[in-house]
């Protein structure tokens, strides 16, 4: 068995991952990590794992040597101490966005200040197996992802991949979010009475994960609005581009058809009756799928590509877990197979 252990462990993410884990057939989870809920069990801040572990909340000090070490802590933490967790575990996967960007000026530009360990940010792998599969599978440090980053690339990837989409017009990406995605601390919009019923555009322009559809997808001309909406799990991409002139609904199908072939947790949504004719993030709630699918004028070369996710699994833990079995030589959907509930 292969031994695991959590720092930050008392966080969404962090309760995603042990959910996980401790079902996954090939892994020991051996400890969980919190400062704010240190010498609790794990179950009393994720009351789904009663009787499913024993196991209490240590110390970060406490932690001992393990054959893969999972970061979940809040964004800027992990990079201070890369070094120690080094030491500790073969290796790492990240879930934070500390070592997701590749290039430090650019990492500088997106979050405001500079990189604590710049030497380290060419040793991740951005960790999108749709994307890096085969880097995935021979890396010892892997990067977490983006939620939202996520639900664009994957919305995107078959666009890009097919060489489809007309450089030289912009990509407009709309994202609704779910409450989950402000992390179990919160703030104040995320406040029942504040959060519930609403939808509220948060960022219009310039949020950090569109950093990383930048580096991924190659397409700089873009911009992603995030708004919240009122569901706990789930992130909607909504892209809009153009396609190069000549380009049908039939080579739309053969790009999309060709991604879900190759990727295990990547399904086509495109129907013509029933009430899921499009793809939406309610039914993939603690799944690791991600329905894509699109629309195209062709009359003008608009196309909506759309991609819904669960933000705490394809967004966030469960592309962690498809990693690590990638990492491990195990087949990637170990431990990954529920398919979600419906209906919900």
């Amino acid at each position: 068995m292969t031994s695991i252990s959590i720092i930050g462990g008392s966080g969404y993410g962090g309760g995603e991952l042990l959910r996980l884990l401790l079902a996954h057939p090939a892994v020991e989870v051996r400890q969980v990590t919190s400062r704010s809920h240190l010498g609790e069990y794990v179950y009393q801040v994720h009351p789904n794992l009663r009787k499913q572990t024993q196991l209490k909340f240590v110390d970060p000090s406490q932690i001992e040597p393990v054959d893969v070490l999972f970061l979940a802590q809040p964004h800027g933490q992990a990079q201070h101490n890369i070094e120690q967790y080094a030491s500790l575990a073969g290796k790492i996967i990240d879930l934070a966005a500390d070592f997701r960007l590749r290039d430090t000026a650019f990492y500088e530009k997106w979050y405001g200040e500079k990189h604590a360990a710049p030497e380290w940010l060419g040793k991740f792998v951005y960790g999108l197996p749709e994307l890096h599969r085969a880097e995935i599978a021979a890396a010892n440090y892997v990067s977490g992802v983006g939620c939202n980053a996520t639900a664009s690339n994957l919305a995107l990837l078959p666009l890009v991949k097919a060489d489809l989409i007309d450089s030289t017009s912009p990509v407009i990406i709309e994202i609704k979010v779910g409450s989950s995605e402000s992390g179990a601390e919160g703030n104040t919009g995320s406040h029942h009475a504040e959060r519930a019923s609403v939808i509220r555009t948060f960022s219009a322009f310039g949020h950090r994960h569109t950093a990383e559809v930048i580096q991924e997808m190659g397409v700089s001309n873009i911009s992603l609005t995030m708004t919240a909406v009122d569901l706990v799990r789930g992130v909607l991409a909504t892209a809009h581009a153009q396609v190069k002139p000549g380009v049908a609904s039939k080579d739309l199908w053969k790009a999309y058809r060709a991604i879900a072939s190759e990727n295990p947790f990547v399904r086509v949504v495109k129907e013509q009756r029933g009430i899921y004719r499009v793809p939406e993030p309610k039914i993939l709630a603690g799944s690791n799928y991600a329905d894509i699918g699109f629309e195209l004028d062709e009359s003008t070369g608009h196309v909506i590509s759309i991609c819904a996710i669960d933000n705490l699994m394809k967004g966030a833990s469960g592309s962690a877990v498809q990693c690590m079995n990638l990492m491990l030589g195990l087949d990637e959907t170990t431990g990954l197979e529920f398919p979600g509930l419906h209906p919900i």
